[in-house]
């Protein structure tokens, strides 16, 4: 890789404030109120012009402006009237920008030919695309489209993706690498508070009295945010400060309390808090009784962890366990973040309620000082959560509310059932796992590095690999990824593009485009509205879609999208975000100036009308129905939700006897893409370490950069060894690092982590893996290893398009034709199994009905349901031979095996009845699932067939179960 500028070659000519390498965090301004300005500034030559900005390289969302000349960025300066940072600026924001122009950038459209990227014109690329899109389309439908997207993009390119694949194509296949950061932030929220949302403000720091840090590296993560902090502490009055982490960090360092729990054991530690609180009465009983519901279970289950029970659980001392309960319970105030030490680990979205729930007993939430940030990890992590990239649909509006799709179905002009409400939304792991089955056969990959950052990465490259899957990547760069693609398209970075986008804590920025993009890179909006135009999208009544071609235009059609919503944009414009700082939602004609912090009435979104999600357990992950919800009459009240602690899924054993955790360090992003690419940065940090306590160097004679491999029973990785500064047991590994830059050994961490997540938010666990290590000599070359698609190998491109002679694309229909004879859609499977389990069914109640002649009404009820049932195989039967309908065997063996009758006397009625009712479930089951596919495939027909038959089915079962309910206490109890 070639020195950039701005590298350490041209230091002579560099004007800073400060060196943010060497000096990360910068200067004191001591506070207690306001925080004073602090104008932080890197600049290689003296800018023509600025052009206002923020950084995109952490949550924090810092207000900057871009120094431009001649065309180029020269450098960034902080905006002192900015209200997130008061002119300070990060070590990734004063150098992250050396990336726009680096010589390794994309210029031009790639595309696959005889297994080789090659470059192509625009057109060529887009008509590629459009073409296998409209081909998979027509053979697959909507459902066959994939998209996973980023946390980087502007509101404006997010808002036009979720309208192409929602209404566009159609698909529920959507989501984005925020499954990875903040998918558990958001469901935290909704779980609790009945909508996403972050309910605290940057400005609760500058005054509180107590700061609590779960699974928070703050002073890495988001270094200006920590400064805030630190000028806290440096201040009169500083706040207490409790991290909660199990290596230590930064932050740890400045805590007055650091817990240091082993991995995976978070719900067991705060249940202990709780109890804590609980038992010496430090809770507002008064606001709880008023504003809350759940308490006396919390109560109940949280009882059960004393301090003693937490330490041995959890590692963390009763004594550590005390002090920290009676800061939190006597505190006036308390402001709280959780992040990945949290999100990424075991029963992630029940610990970060938790949290929740400390704040809810206190009665702090609201007030000035009080907030809870269930953070972002990424810039505008945010955005893909309010415009429903992430799975979500846009505003916060509820995917089981058919109010709220028609809502967006009136707003984009688009027909009832175009956006597809009836199935639950896809979340990444599953988008991944129907892509390696075979089910998704586009997969379109936008701004983010899946080859490197998503778990047990050997699964992933196959999946990315395979000859089935056309995987489209947007990206400025030729990463892990794009190097598997079939077609690559240039993006245009932060700084050659127009657009806002919403830090975490609601704070919206905007971005104006400082110079152009390099070549023909384009931005990711353009992109997208030109496949829009090129595919032909209309609404209901023939017009485009997209109704804009601009990011103003479109920035007024998302603010209309949000009209009456908690994530409230209609008094937010592109000239009033211009010149000053940025403003925090929600903006409207109540709050023109935007909201500091939410709910400070009590007055919570769980209202059943205007909730983002109805729920779910907690342990199992299974949703909450409407009627449930409603039956609950939470109506304004927050959720106290209560869960037991479960231990991880995978722990140390005498094969792989440590826990191996992941996370950040200060100068990288992710995987490094622009990061790596300035030289300081990357000095700074440039490889992998694998962290392990003093007691495991000693055990293992391990000395401070010796060569260790870290293997789990997923892969290997190798990096050199650091010591201390984590408790015994664990291993800590950097994910950001890849192989661009450096293939010659297994160094990326997530070859080792595990493909499981949490059953509510679907976030992937990267906070524990069990593992073993083991000193080396050497590190293994690529070729060397055992694990396959390392460094070198992983440019050899796996799968290979289709191509003729002359190295032209052939269209989907014509790949190895007689293989894809075999293909077929399932719902033939599905036709054949509703046919012969009515069939069975329909017999089933004849036998019980002529067995028990002498029970009238069953006699009678049975009969008449056993015509339903042919009355439903008569109906699906026209269906068959328009599926290729596929016999299955299943039913009659179910029969077999679930049917023992028909049996006598009154127990004998009772147990086949029974028997009827479980066949009858099977029935019920198939009738949903074809349902779900008639919508998919938009067979009005078939759709108001299962409806019907259905209904009736349901008819069945509930005569059933009545029946058996009348039956049962006479013919067990009573002796016959």
């Amino acid at each position: 890789m070639k020195n950039p500028p701005g590298s350490i070659d041209d230091l002579n000519h560099v004007r800073q404030t400060h060196d943010s390498i060497k000096e990360v965090w910068g200067q004191r301004t001591p506070h207690r109120g306001e925080w004073p300005v602090r104008k932080d500034e890197r600049i290689l030559e003296e800018p023509d012009e600025w052009i206002q900005s923020a950084c995109l390289l952490c949550s924090n969302d810092c207000g900057l402006d871009i120094g431009v000349k001649d065309g180029k960025i020269v450098g960034v300066r902080g905006r002192v009237e900015d209200r997130v940072n008061k002119g300070r600026l990060g070590p990734k924001g004063l150098h992250g920008w050396i990336a726009n122009q680096s010589s390794e950038r994309l210029t031009k459209p790639l595309i696959r030919k005889n297994g080789k990227l090659e470059e192509v014109s625009w057109d060529e690329a887009m008509n590629l695309i459009v073409d296998r899109s409209r081909e998979i389309r027509d053979k697959y439908t909507g459902n066959a489209f994939g998209f996973y997207t980023t946390g980087q993009l502007f509101i404006e390119e997010y808002y036009n993706i979720g309208i192409i694949g929602k209404a566009g194509l159609g698909t529920p296949h959507m989501d984005g690498n925020t499954r990875l950061c903040t998918a558990t932030a958001a469901q935290a929220l909704m779980e609790t508070f009945g909508s996403d949302g972050q309910p605290g403000s940057y400005a609760d720091i500058d005054v509180t009295d107590t700061i609590f840090l779960m699974g928070h590296n703050m002073a890495s993560q988001q270094t200006v945010l920590w400064m805030r902090i630190l000028d806290r502490l440096a201040g009169d009055d500083p706040p207490k400060l409790i991290v909660v982490d199990p290596r230590v960090t930064y932050s740890a360092e400045k805590a007055d309390i650091h817990l240091a729990p082993k991995v995976g054991t978070n719900v067991a530690l705060m249940n202990g808090i709780l109890n804590l609180m609980i038992e010496a009465g430090n809770i507002d009983q008064d606001y709880i009784n008023a504003h809350t519901t759940g308490f006396d279970k919390l109560k109940e289950i949280v009882s059960k962890w004393t301090p003693d029970k937490v330490e041995s659980v959890t590692g963390v001392p009763a004594d550590q366990l005390k002090q920290t309960a009676k800061i939190i319970g006597t505190t006036s105030t308390l402001f709280s973040t959780v992040l990945q030490g949290v999100y990424q680990s075991m029963q992630a979205t029940a610990a970060a309620c938790q949290v929740n729930n400390m704040h809810l007993l206190r009665g702090l939430i609201g007030k000035h000082g009080s907030g809870i940030l269930q953070m972002n990890g990424q810039p505008t992590a945010q955005n893909t959560r309010e415009t429903g990239d992430d799975g979500a649909l846009p505003a916060f509006r509820n995917w089981d509310n058919p109010d709220h799709i028609a809502e967006l179905e009136k707003l984009w002009n688009v027909e009832h059932g175009t956006v597809p409400g009836w199935v639950p939304p896809t979340h990444a792991m599953q988008i991944f796992r129907y892509a390696e089955q075979g089910s998704i056969k586009m997969l379109w990959i936008v701004a983010t590095n899946p080859a490197v950052s998503l778990p047990e990465l050997g699964r992933i490259r196959k999946i990315l690999s395979k000859e089935d899957l056309f995987v489209v990547v947007n990206d400025a760069f030729l990463t892990e990824t794009a190097e598997l693609a079939d077609v690559v398209l240039p993006a245009a970075l932060w700084g050659e593009k127009t657009g806002t986008y919403t830090n975490t804590d609601r704070t919206v920025h905007i971005s104006y485009k400082a110079i152009d993009s390099p070549g023909e890179a384009k931005s990711d909006l353009n992109i997208f509205l030109d496949y829009a135009k090129r595919m032909d999208f209309r609404d209901k009544d023939g017009d485009p879609l997209l109704k804009w071609n601009d990011p103003e235009s479109t920035f007024e059609a998302w603010k209309k999208c949000t009209v009456g919503k908690l994530v409230d944009y209609t008094g937010i414009t592109y000239e009033k975000l211009t010149g000053g700082s940025g403003i925090q939602w929600p903006c409207n004609e109540d709050h023109p100036e935007g909201t500091e912090r939410l709910y400070e009435d009590s007055n919570f979104r769980t209202y059943p009308d205007i909730c983002e999600n109805y729920g779910h357990d907690l342990v199992t992950g299974a949703v909450i129905t409407p009627q449930e919800y409603k039956a609950k009459g939470y109506n304004g009240k927050a959720i106290l939700k209560e869960v037991d602690y479960q231990p991880p899924h995978e722990i140390p054993d005498d094969e792989y006897p440590l826990c191996l955790t992941t996370g950040r360090v200060v100068y990288h992003f992710h995987t490094r893409t622009k990061t790596a690419r300035s030289q300081e940065l990357n000095n700074a940090a440039p490889d992998v370490f694998v962290q392990i306590s003093e007691e495991e160097a000693e055990k293992y004679g391990v000395s401070k950069g010796d060569k260790l491999e870290i293997q789990s029973r997923r892969g290997k990785a190798q990096g050199p060894a650091l010591i201390g500064d984590i408790i015994p047991g664990h291993v800590f590994m950097p994910f950001h690092y890849g192989y661009w830059d450096n293939p010659g050994r297994p160094r990326a961490a997530n070859e080792l982590t595990i493909t499981e997540w949490d059953p509510v938010s679907k976030q992937p666990y990267y906070k524990y893996a069990a593992v073993k290590i083991r000193k080396i000599e050497e590190y293994s070359r690529p070729e060397e290893s055992e694990h396959e698609g390392l460094g070198e190998k992983i440019i050899k491109r796996i799968k290979k398009m289709g191509s003729d002679e002359q190295g032209q694309i052939r269209p989907v229909q014509e790949e190895k034709v007689a293989e894809k004879e075999k293909e077929k859609i399932h719902i033939a499977d599905y036709i054949g199994l509703i046919h012969q389990s009515e069939q069975q069914l329909e017999q089933a109640f004849k036998d019980v009905a002529e067995h028990h002649k002498e029970e009238p009404d069953v006699y009678a009820a049975c009969n008449l349901l056993a015509s339903w049932s042919k009355i439903h195989y008569g109906k699906i039967e026209k269906f068959k031979d328009h599926y290729s309908e596929h016999k299955e065997n299943e039913p009659q063996d179910l029969r077999k095996e679930i049917f023992h009758g028909p049996r006598s006397g009154g127990v004998g009625l009772v147990r086949d009845l029974h028997d009827l009712w479980l066949l009858a479930n099977e029935s019920h089951i198939s009738w949903i699932v074809l349902l779900q596919a008639a919508k998919s495939l938009r067979d009005k027909e078939l759709e108001s067939v299962c409806e019907e038959c259905d209904q009736q089915n349901r008819r069945q079962m509930a005569w059933i179960l009545t029946r058996i309910k009348q039956a049962a206490p006479q013919a067990l109890v009573v002796p016959s």
